[in-house]
């Protein structure tokens, strides 16, 4: 054999060593449960992610299991009695933060990830600050697919520019503006079933106490009591008044309540920037044309951000293909296919942005340049045994319209939930 045969030889034998185990890792096969809330208008960014990782893992066959409700409401309900049932779902959808480690992580039901992002060369691909939200006692809990803003108003330009109007800097504004819109018999501010009030909630309540105020909330240096956060009580009902709170809005998705902006039927929305996917993706709206945003008022340099992540519960009957599907969302494959369908941007730090549109662009600019705090409404500052009881306090409020009572009832909550112990 000649010296360059015995060369190809040794290459070719050593190609197959290194090849094989990487080969023998991807051969996966049986099946893999994905359990989520994106139903729909967001169904098409998992669609997505989903083909790729079919395209990836031929032999898996994907149950896309989705439970629908705005902002995961009735997918919460299921999941939990599923985990407490020891049926746990393959790979779950579940908000970043408090509302995993809060919950599933305290309950030893989830998995350390540390290993997967030192193996993935995860640890400087995403910014200190969120690794910090998905970390507790010394593990980082879940894989972040995407960042969305909660602090949004969204309009259509040309409905200001006939009105007269600008996009409100304060919630000041906004109520010397209410007005001229119910004048021009349009509702001022479109808001939809119960979540998204308490959504609204949150980006008044940022604006009125600051970021200060807001995070110390969440560490019990604030308390619910406090003059200021009953004020903020107060203004919030007054800037309800200027909405369709009493007239249809329980009956209405948090799409239709984009549909009455879009419409023509109301001139504001407050809503997290799914609606951005929501109106580009389905609607096949330009961003600036024919639809705009601004941040809520009173919060501009301030991203109230969320996170759709994903971690790996214990004693699941498909582990290999779960962690393969994790591997894709964290990659930057997966999330620069997802986010720009999803109206999100991507949780690492090197995101090609010129697959996204200009609202995302403008966003994932934020993300880099404003204050970043947490959402209460999607799970990211507080645990859910906290959030899932602040719907009732909400009650009280839209009951009474009282700012002291619904203060007394969020501080007895907060207690009862350990905040600040």
């Amino acid at each position: 054999m000649s010296k360059r045969l015995v060369t190809l030889a040794i290459a070719a034998v050593l190609v197959l060593v290194t090849v094989a185990p990487t080969f023998a890792q991807d051969g996966l096969s049986g099946e893999l449960e994905i359990f989520s809330w994106w139903a729909g208008d967001e169904g098409p960014a998992l669609e997505a992610l989903i083909a790729k990782y079919n395209e990836m893992y031929p032999d898996v066959t994907v149950e896309n299991a989705t439970v629908t409700g705005g902002s995961g409401v009735n997918a919460r309900a299921v999941l939990k009695t599923r985990m407490l049932g020891g049926d746990p779902p393959d790979a779950f959808q579940v908000h970043a933060g408090q509302e995993l480690i809060g919950t599933w992580v305290v309950a030893e039901r989830m998995e350390d990830l540390t290993f997967l992002y030192e193996e993935e060369g995860w640890m400087d691909k995403f910014p200190q600050g969120l690794l910090d939200l998905l970390s507790a006692d010394g593990g980082i809990w879940s894989v972040p697919v995407n960042i969305h803003r909660s602090n949004v108003m969204w309009y259509v330009p040309a409905k200001l520019e006939e009105l007269g109007i600008e996009a409100p800097a304060t919630w000041d504004d906004f109520l010397a503006v209410c007005p001229t819109i119910q004048e021009a018999g349009l509702v001022p501010l479109a808001v939809a079933e119960n979540w998204t009030v308490n959504h609204l909630w949150e980006s008044v309540a940022l604006a009125e106490l600051g970021v200060d105020g807001w995070n110390s909330l969440w560490t019990g240096e604030k308390a619910w009591t406090d003059d200021d956060v009953v004020a903020m009580w107060d203004k919030f009902g007054q800037i309800l008044d200027c909405s369709n709170i009493d007239v249809d809005a329980a009956t209405l998705s948090w799409q239709q309540a984009t549909d009455m902006v879009i419409n023509g039927d109301a001139v504001f929305n407050v809503m997290g920037d799914w609606a951005a996917g929501y109106m580009a993706t389905t609607l096949g709206l330009e961003p600036g044309v024919g639809f705009g945003w601004a941040a809520a008022p009173g919060t501009a340099g301030v991203f109230m951000m969320l996170s759709d992540s994903f971690g790996l519960p214990k004693d699941i009957k498909n582990r290999d293909n779960s962690l393969a599907w994790l591997k894709l969302l964290g990659s930057q494959e997966g999330q620069d296919i997802f986010n720009p369908l999803k109206g999100s941007i991507a949780g690492r730090l090197d995101s090609d942005l010129s697959l996204y549109n200009a609202y995302l662009q403008s966003a994932a600019a934020d993300w880099q340049s404003n204050v970043v705090v947490g959402s209460l409404a999607h799970g990211a500052v507080a645990p859910e045994s906290f959030s899932s009881e602040f719907g009732t306090v909400m009650e009280i409020f839209l009951g009474s319209r009282s700012g002291i009572a619904a203060a007394n009832a969020s501080q007895a909550i907060a207690n009862q939930a350990g905040i600040g112990k």
